[in-house]
């Protein structure tokens, strides 16, 4: 399918550009996400048909599935929907700021530093599950702003973001090794779980804050869509197109460091959706620019699926989601390499 692009207009006079490959792209995408949430609803020690978990959520079910449905297993998927957009969009954020494919959470530490405040709360306060959330919050917003005040210098650029980010990161991970070792053992196991990432016993307690940040942070990252894209080809050609450039950038940064320490709040460290989301969402795509809500879409199918395939395939108390993203981020990273080899860029 060829990159088609057609222009939109409401009775009005609005103009809209419509990608049609991206726009059929992000149904598909909706549609898979939404299959496999269905599917993983359905899937556990008391499976239950695909056709009987839509009823139920239409609110025609029995008693037995209302509650497994509703009450034990439809917040899950919805904390991994929302977990996986939200990753997906702020690793886009933070690729197309930093014109980096490197450029993800992942990569610039805000994932440790997320870590780092929910290890302070266990190793240092024996903190409860709400505790460990709000420090992991902390933790993310704190170092994403030491990184941008390192990176800063007239402004903020792409490699001196990723450089400051990969040092910062390589600080953080040492703390969080010393929190470690000076936790004891119940904690120490506490802490090691949650740093893997699991959305095993999540609730509606994590759905609706991250719900309600994804309801003002979403909207905003996509309004500022344009400007973002303008700023790929340089801050002066950008300023030249009336961009303001760096309250652009620090505006869709914070919104970066918070849906992405939001999203490991909830479910710890999941590691590689932020890196793979955006780059698959591109190669689907063929589509210039930072395709953000191609890479939210991808982001929230990419981790309900890992999270089907941690049930389906061990349990899922026995694997969590965290170690099938890692494991299948770490192939995709593997084929990157060996494909950019062969095209004679690395």
């Amino acid at each position: 399918m060829k990159t088609i692009n057609r222009a939109v207009r409401s009775p009005g006079g609005l103009s809209i550009r419509l990608d049609v490959r991206a726009f059929v792209v992000v149904l598909l995408l909706l549609a898979a996400a939404l299959t496999a949430s269905v599917v993983l609803i359905g899937t556990g020690d008391f499976p239950i048909p695909a056709a009987d978990v839509l009823r139920t959520l239409f609110g025609q079910g029995n008693e037995g599935q209302e509650f497994i449905v509703n009450e034990l297993r439809l917040p899950r998927v919805l904390v991994g929907l929302l977990v996986g957009a939200s990753l997906g969009l702020g690793g886009a954020l933070f690729q197309s700021i930093s014109r980096n494919p490197l450029g993800s959470p992942d990569v610039l530490g805000l994932g440790q530093g997320a870590t780092a405040g929910a290890l302070t709360m266990i190793v240092l306060f024996s903190g409860d599950a709400n505790q460990v959330a709000l420090g992991a919050l902390v933790g993310g917003l704190v170092t994403g702003l030491a990184i941008y005040v390192l990176a800063w210098k007239r402004g903020v650029h792409g490699y001196r973001l990723v450089l400051v980010g990969i040092g910062v990161s390589a600080i953080v991970t040492a703390v969080n090794g010393y929190l470690l070792t000076k936790s004891d053992i119940v904690d120490a196991a506490r802490a090691v779980v949650w740093m893997t990432g699991s959305l095993d016993g999540r609730d509606w307690d994590q759905v609706w804050p991250l719900l309600g940040l994804c309801a003002v942070l979403v909207p905003l990252a996509l309004c500022n869509a344009r400007g973002l894209r303008m700023m790929e080809m340089g801050d002066d050609v950008s300023y030249a197109l009336g961009v303001r450039v760096e309250r652009v950038r620090l505006l869709l940064m914070v919104a970066a460091v918070l849906l992405t320490a939001s999203a490991t709040a909830a479910a710890g460290p999941v590691s590689f959706v932020a890196l793979t989301a955006p780059q698959l969402a591109r190669r689907l795509t063929r589509s210039p620019g930072p395709n953000l809500l191609p890479s939210l879409c991808m982001g929230a199918a990419l981790l309900v699926t890992a999270d089907w395939l941690s049930q389906r395939a061990f349990g899922a108390e026995q694997l969590p989601v965290g170690v099938v993203t890692g494991v299948l981020g770490g192939v995709y990273l593997l084929w990157l390499l060996v494909t950019e080899r062969r095209a004679g860029r690395i």
